[in-house]
């Protein structure tokens, strides 16, 4: 709902297929007069198809086929896309341009119910083709709300947007979610080892198992928002949108911010740390860590990541019986993770309770959508503290990635706010040393050493062309 691009060519191809589709097709919409163009609207549905085909070419997009969804004048809607995205659908589908799978509906909850799928039908993969524009030259619509606040459906499934009055509250938090969209899309952030903008990753579960996924890298794909849920502010209210929330921890481990490489620094066991906190007792260790052992077959590093799936799911869980069905759930078919019976993850959760007696009454209590809350805050005032230099630095909930020469800053940082929000700083981790950690080492170090110590990857020529392209955009910009 939020494509959009002022491209001469963009706009050729949109005002192509409106001539020969759209323009003799008459339209009949009740209601106000829409606050967008039809064929602006039409351009946002080609952009959003160009986009998921870019990506993958078999890739669909869910769509609501309901008139009542397109509600122009809410604050999620920043384009004013109205119910004839409905029609545009249906006469897309007519001429042969999309492919189109309707949708089913089988009551509330029901795993089974799904949107419409449209994706691109092969005369408009043609077109895309033959054009003379890239992905780079799509935008996020300009006023697109960062702030979200969602119901809870009841049922544990994707819970809808609600529409809310503004406050002190969320004028401040949106203006500085904008200014830090701002900083991100003034920085190239890429990895530097891929030939094409994605990164492909296997699909463990559900009922797409064992296929690949494509995530897409790059502007398209780094939009964030902050969402709170249960219709209140204080639930919840992380950091969601980036792309290198959807990439494996090896990945992110790679990426370069302005073509410079970056670490990435964790709090260790975040939201244990942050309870036993609150309870005025000092977590010392790994909280993960528990004897050697305690289930047949299971490796001591299998068992430590079981032991931290259980004990994150439990502390999000409302009982037990949730909390073994949801860490099931989140392992592949024939793992070991998916076999492990509600008496042997009892077994676990009980070890973790005698080596950390205080938090028994923390597990299976819905307590995450809390503590999410408060580690949001926690990570507002990191990427605060960063934008105001207009340093980008990213956030993947519980760690951040920053450029690896000011990786002692962010760390000064991240103790410093937790230490103002809970009471004392918490033990952070990380894989690699930054070159400024590096080079105040007495062993006379230098960049070179450092850089063949961390092992980075080569750039390839795709990543080159985006980095060139991006930069030469910059300077276009700076022209105009």
């Amino acid at each position: 709902m939020h494509r959009w691009s002022s491209h001469k060519e963009v706009n050729e191809l949109v005002d192509g297929i409106w001539e020969e589709h759209f323009k003799d097709h008459h339209v009949q919409v009740s209601g106000p007069k829409p606050k967008a163009r039809f064929k602006d609207q039409l351009k946002v549905v080609l952009l959003d198809l160009y986009v998921a085909w870019t990506t993958d070419p078999k890739l669909s997009i869910g769509v609501s086929m309901s008139s009542n969804a397109w509600q122009t004048g809410s604050r999620y809607n920043a384009l004013h896309l109205s119910k004839i995205i409905v029609t545009f659908i249906h006469r897309l589908a007519e001429v042969g341009l999309i492919d189109l799978s309707k949708g089913s509906y089988s009551g509330p909850g029901v795993v089974t119910n799904r949107s419409t799928r449209i994706r691109a039908a092969e005369p408009l993969q043609e077109a895309f083709a033959e054009a003379r524009f890239e992905v780079a030259d799509i935008e996020v619509a300009e006023g697109r709300e960062t702030l979200i606040l969602r119901s809870d459906d009841g049922h544990g499934h994707r819970s809808a947007q609600i529409d809310y009055e503004d406050t002190d509250f969320t004028n401040s938090t949106r203006e500085f979610l904008e200014a830090y969209n701002a900083c991100l899309s003034q920085h190239f952030i890429d990895l530097p080892q891929l030939d094409h903008p994605y990164i492909e990753r296997p699909i463990h579960t559900g009922p797409r198992a064992g296929e690949v996924q494509r995530v897409p890298i790059g502007p398209n794909n780094a939009f964030v928002r902050r969402v709170f849920s249960r219709g209140s502010w204080d639930l919840n209210g992380r950091f969601y949108g980036g792309w290198w929330q959807q990439i494996d921890k090896e990945s992110r481990a790679c990426i370069h911010i302005d073509d410079e490489p970056t670490v990435e620094v964790d709090f260790r066991g975040l939201h244990v740390a942050i309870l036993s906190k609150e309870m005025g007792i000092p977590l010392e260790g790994d909280p993960y860590l528990l004897p050697a052992g305690l289930l047949p077959s299971i490796s001591d590093e299998e068992q430590r990541t079981f032991v931290k799936q259980l004990v994150l799911t439990a502390i999000n869980a409302k009982n037990e019986k949730t909390t073994y069905s949801a860490f099931r759930d989140g392992f592949p078919a024939g793992s070991n993770g998916k076999s492990l019976t509600n008496a042997k993850l009892r077994k676990l959760l009980d070890a973790f309770v005698t080596k950390h007696p205080h938090l028994s009454d923390c597990l299976c209590s819905d307590q995450g959508i809390r503590l999410m809350n408060v580690d949001s805050k926690i990570a507002a005032e990191v990427l605060a503290h960063f934008t105001n230099q207009w340093v980008p630095v990213l956030c993947v909930h519980d760690s951040f990635i920053v450029n690896h020469e000011k990786t002692n800053e962010l760390i000064d940082v991240m103790q410093a706010v937790t230490t103002a929000y809970i009471g004392g700083p918490l033990t952070v981790t990380q894989e690699f040393p930054g070159l400024d950690q590096f080079m105040s080492t007495g062993s006379n170090p230098s960049a070179d050493s450092y850089y063949a110590q961390r092992g980075l990857p080569e750039r390839t020529a795709g990543y080159c062309y985006r980095r060139d392209r991006f930069r030469a955009s910059r300077e276009e910009k700076k022209e105009e």
